[in-house]
């Protein structure tokens, strides 16, 4: 008898939260949203961790300001390829194993979107429009200090990708046909890009 892919279960439901009744793809949605504030909230932790080692001295931050890179960036764009990956490859097991082409309690395909979104929507800078003074020295960024993530980008960014991920406008539906952990999770790709244009919009629009 074949065993119970239990890691893949794990996975596929966001930790169980795919097994409650009422609204699983939502919990699901608001995990992506969790992760994509995680590296702040873990660079903040090192950072008071790091600053209470040296007594105070924030000045070990202050000399990496010439650092233009953004490694916030950075991780958001690993975790979404991670997150991406591991979802195509628990929902296939899924899928497989249970023979069901897109379960309800599968909700990883939601939390990868959503994630999407707020990396579309939240990194891709407004290009015209000129830094506040104390963010022009900052280089970290995305879901960024440039962009100044606050909880107008995380709920407009949720309300739109839940928005879009129920209409699934083209071709949403259509990547459902795929095989497999893709056609589960390429859906909700595709919701998460619509949502993040909007949110990308919003932002430009003075939000």
């Amino acid at each position: 008898m074949q065993r119970k892919p239990r890691f893949a279960i794990f996975i596929a439901t966001a930790a169980g939260l795919g097994y409650f009744p009422k609204a699983p793809g939502t919990l699901g949605s608001l995990v992506g949203l969790v992760l994509a504030a995680l590296p702040y909230w873990i660079f903040f932790g090192l950072g008071a961790a790091i600053i209470a080692a040296h007594h105070g001295d924030y000045g070990i931050f202050l000399s990496a300001s010439t650092w233009y890179s953004d490694p916030f960036l950075w991780a958001q764009i690993i975790l979404t390829l991670f997150i991406a990956g591991l979802g195509v490859w628990a929902s296939d097991r899924i899928a497989t194993r249970f023979r069901e082409k897109d379960p309800q309690y599968v909700v990883i395909d939601e939390v990868s979107g959503q994630h999407l979104t707020l990396l579309l929507g939240c990194g891709i800078p407004i290009w015209w429009r000129v830094a506040q003074p104390v963010l022009n020295t900052t280089p970290l960024g995305l879901i960024n200090m440039r962009s100044e993530l606050n909880w107008k980008y995380l709920l407009v960014g949720f309300i739109l990708f839940r928005v879009f991920d129920i209409w699934k406008p083209f071709p949403a539906r259509q990547a459902e046909s795929l095989p497999g952990g893709w056609g589960i999770m390429a859906d909700d790709w595709v919701a998460g890009i619509y949502a993040a244009i909007g949110l990308w919009l919003a932002r430009a629009a003075g939000l």
